[in-house]
């Protein structure tokens, strides 16, 4: 689902309803703009969880990674990306790196991470679901709302858009 929708537009609207989450994050996906609903998964250097999440059907939502800010080691590449998109997520937002960033780029997907890193995680069965996770100034809980852009990215309890 393409919504239409810009954050700076969000912001002025809702801005009581709004976190915004500080600048840092990069857009690497072929969509620079989607939003959904927030599943969440942490990844510390260890993406099982992550794939766990990208193989069940996504409805739209976006997983939110909290790989811990992790710049050693990528936790999405271009096949897990490839594999969320067939799977119908909006999008993946990591605190941490992707790799396969060009192939990634061309995938129906959003994408937003902290870079890109050419080694994988290790397969350890570490990480959760379901928590709250915190970066760049902003908590994020799981069935929240993100709205995610070129200016940036905004966490909301409700779909801002469904009167629209």
């Amino acid at each position: 689902m393409n919504r239409v929708f810009t954050t700076a537009d969000l912001y002025d609207e809702h801005s009581a309803e709004l976190a915004v989450a500080a600048p840092g994050l990069v857009s690497y996906g072929g969509y620079p703009r989607f939003c959904g609903r927030v599943l969440t998964v942490t990844a510390p250097e260890d993406n099982s969880r992550v794939v766990e999440a990208l193989s069940k059907p996504g409805d739209g939502g976006v997983l939110i990674v909290d790989a811990g800010g992790s710049m050693s080691c990528a936790v999405l590449g271009d096949q897990l990306a490839a594999r969320a998109a067939e799977n119908g997520w909006a999008g993946v937002i990591v605190w941490g790196c992707i790799r396969d960033s060009v192939i990634v780029g061309k995938t129906q997907l959003g994408v937003f991470a902290l870079g890109t890193h050419p080694a994988r995680t290790v397969k350890r069965d570490l990480g959760e679901h379901g928590l709250d996770v915190s970066f760049l100034g902003v908590t994020i809980h799981p069935g929240d709302w993100v709205f995610a852009d070129e200016d940036g990215l905004l966490i909301a309890a409700t779909d801002l858009l469904a009167a629209d």
